[in-house]
């Protein structure tokens, strides 16, 4: 949740910055916002993965409970990279 918090401080930084005209502080906004996107698709990538991980060793094994876990991890992979 920090990333999508970082990621409306950035975008609120950099609106003020082009208001006000302090092009730095617009740019440490961007900065601030683009790198916060970037982490929060990393980590949505990275469950996304585990998910798919867990859901074909679930499959293979026959073992729903570790399907089930890949399914949860993956949808919350797609919930963190979305908009």
């Amino acid at each position: 949740m920090s990333e999508r918090f970082d990621e409306a401080k950035g975008n609120i930084k950099e609106g003020v910055g082009k208001m006000t005209g302090k092009t730095d502080m617009e740019a440490e906004g961007r900065a601030e916002k683009d790198s916060a996107h970037a982490r929060r698709e990393v980590k949505g990538a990275a469950n996304q993965m585990k998910g798919k991980v867990e859901e074909g060793l679930g499959k293979v094994t026959g073992d729903d409970e570790t399907r089930a876990r890949g399914t949860a991890d993956r949808i919350k992979g797609d919930t963190e990279r979305a908009g």
